[in-house]
């Protein structure tokens, strides 16, 4: 098996992991708006955790996708059409992911004051989650607390 072969198969593997993150994400963003709703929270919020979290998911498979063409690119012997063809699908992918993280954050990526992943948004929001469903969760001011 030659060298570029080996990378042809780890880029292979980035683009199933991609989409691995993607299905799985989904999967979780559909179980956190069904919690969301089953625990009397409105159906707006219900919405709101499904889109965002869905968007996590679909931004973070994103980013690994990006990740296999940029494998692909450098490993392989490309024509010239062949590196524009993948620079105009990376150029694709990067302002979808943008897109999706503006939608999510409300915010454009270069003003944020801290870098956050696709993955760092998925994990909040479950972790997010995780905290509504325990009993007497919130924070002090949702309770009546001082």
């Amino acid at each position: 098996m030659s060298g570029e072969d080996v990378f042809t198969t780890v880029a292979v593997g980035f683009e199933a992991v991609g989409a691995f993150a993607m299905i799985v994400g989904a999967i979780i963003a559909c179980v956190l708006g069904f919690r969301s709703l089953r625990r009397g929270e409105g159906g707006g919020t219900a919405f709101s955790v499904l889109r965002n979290t869905l968007g996590a998911a679909i931004l973070l498979g994103l980013e690994v996708l990006v990740a296999a063409d940029l494998i692909r690119t450098i490993t392989s012997k490309p024509s010239i059409e062949d590196a524009l063809i993948l620079g105009l699908i990376v150029l694709i992918r990067t302002v979808l992911s943008m897109s999706i993280q503006i939608e999510i954050e409300g915010v454009a990526p270069w003003r944020r004051a801290l870098l956050t992943s696709g993955g760092q948004l998925l994990g909040a929001a479950v972790a997010q989650d995780s905290a509504a469903a325990r009993p007497g969760a919130g924070t002090p001011a949702d309770r009546g607390d001082s």
